[in-house]
């Protein structure tokens, strides 16, 4: 049988961390098998919908290579794609659970309704509907229809006896069905509960496989018991574990955690942020954690997955950021590089852009740290001469001055003013004085750049600034420690 998965997002305008996991792990279930990955857009909840919403799930979907084989904008044989496109069907399913006994119509009203609530409360019993018009006689159940009184249609769960599901990742879970709830799958209005229009599209689109958070446990053996009822085959449940901020948080948009989006403007690549969101609750068989898309759909495997809840570790993800970014091509780098440079280099063109990006890249785990690594090129920043001192390198103010004069004359002779030639120039002083190389390339790097931490040493710097630009730099540098 062909494997069918589905990712079913609803569009609020926001892809959070979680449903792009959940996306992810459907897309790979789905490939690795050679079946087909579907988008379903659950639009029924239009109090939460948002304008241009379905274009954020598109883009992002796309922008991480999860393309779906059927779906709203590209058609497919159980259409439509969009729930709210869908909704004339669900009644009809719900009253053939009527006939069959499996569902019941009920017309108690919201104020019947609370008064059940609030005595349950009191009594300190969990809330459920007591089922007050779950034996109505046909006669009574007539009549109301007949007199218009606004009714939804109700599972008829057993009293009795247990429901046993299975889990891919928790196993066979059993619970007492006196536990479960008589839920609602046609509200007043006409349109089916989301719990219900779930169960009916999923059987029509054949999903085989459904992935959701760890939430919908507890909804599951009414899940089945509608599958059983309409004589269904059910599809095998995948619920993950949560991702969590820290110990005792969820991320969620309330606490203002980051989106995919949020995630891209700060500097991090979507193939690193794909791969980081695939090991959170998914450990890999061995040590690597570096995975393309196409590796992934090859790796990944239900057996993997934790039953424990995932941290949100924004270093780990750094790291695998920096990894990726480390991957590039020069010429890649740079390109991705440049609008970053850009942002404070703004006045210098003649800079050699591909020896600063070389420097740049193995130093770079977000392309937004690269700013503030670069500022000090278009003008030197102000900077204290305690800067000048560094126990490593054995450096003060004093050593500092005696090193700046004596590289000054030296730079002012040197023609070949390159990476090379400035090297020579400073190793050959180095060994000429017999100091240690930071005595040296300290004060230099800080009299420069005016900054504790560069991309790139002295050497590359100087490279960079030019010649009367670096030789500038190092009087004021004299001048500041005289």
């Amino acid at each position: 049988m062909e494997v069918r998965t589905r990712f079913a997002p609803s569009p609020t305008g926001y892809m959070h961390i979680g449903n792009l996991r959940t996306a992810l792990f459907t897309y790979l279930i789905a490939k690795q098998s050679g079946g087909k990955f579907i988008l379903r857009i659950e639009d029924t909840d239009q109090e939460r919908y948002v304008e241009g919403a379905v274009d954020v799930i598109y883009d992002t979907l796309r922008n991480c290579g999860l393309n779906w084989d059927e779906g709203p904008d590209v058609g497919g044989p159980v259409g439509p794609y969009i729930q709210s496109e869908r909704m004339s069907m669900f009644k009809e399913y719900a009253e053939k659970l009527v006939e069959s006994g499996h569902a019941y119509y009920c017309f108690c009203d919201k104020e019947r309704l609370e008064e059940v609530r609030k005595i349950q409360v009191a009594s300190r019993i969990s809330p459920m509907y007591d089922r007050h018009c779950r034996n109505l006689s046909p006669e009574e159940i007539k009549e109301k229809l007949d007199a218009g009184i606004p009714y939804v249609i109700r599972q008829k769960v057993p009293t009795e006896g247990t429901t046993t599901f299975h889990d891919e990742i928790y196993g066979d879970i059993t619970v007492e069905n006196s536990t479960l709830d008589d839920q609602i799958l046609i509200k007043t209005d006409g349109m089916p509960t989301y719990n219900f229009a779930n169960v009916v599209d999923d059987h029509l689109m054949q999903i085989t496989h459904v992935v959701r958070g760890n939430e919908y446990l507890a909804s599951s053996p009414k899940y089945n018991l509608l599958y059983e009822a309409f004589g269904w085959e059910p599809p095998k449940y995948i619920h993950v574990e949560h991702i969590m901020k820290n110990a005792t948080e969820k991320l969620s948009k309330r606490n203002g955690d980051a989106s995919f989006n949020d995630l891209i403007e700060k500097g991090f690549m979507t193939e690193a942020v794909v791969n980081y969101i695939a090991l959170l609750g998914w450990a890999p068989k061995g040590e690597n954690e570096i995975f393309t898309l196409e590796e992934l759909v090859q790796e990944f495997s239900i057996d993997g997955l934790s039953k424990s809840p995932a941290i949100f570790d924004p270093v780990k993800l750094k790291a695998i950021n920096g990894a990726y970014i480390r991957k590039l091509s020069p010429e890649a780098f740079l390109e991705k590089a440049l609008p970053y440079i850009r942002q404070t280099v703004k006045v210098r063109d003649d800079i050699d852009f591909a020896l600063l990006a070389s420097v740049l890249q193995p130093r770079t785990e977000l392309f937004t740290d690269i700013p503030e690594q670069v500022d000090f090129i278009d003008a030197l920043p102000e900077y204290d001469t305690a800067m000048y001192c560094h126990k490593k390198m054995k450096t003060n103010e004093e050593t500092s001055l005696e090193a700046l004069n004596a590289v000054l004359p030296v730079l002012e002779a040197l023609d070949d003013w390159s990476v090379d030639g400035v090297h020579s120039a400073l190793f050959g002083l180095v060994e000429k004085m017999g100091v240690k190389n930071g005595y040296i390339l300290w004060p230099v790097r800080t009299a420069i750049s005016g900054k504790q931490f560069t991309p790139g040493g002295a050497v590359e710097i100087c490279s960079l600034l030019g010649k009367e630009e670096t030789i500038a730099r190092i009087k004021k540098g004299i001048e500041k420690l005289s």
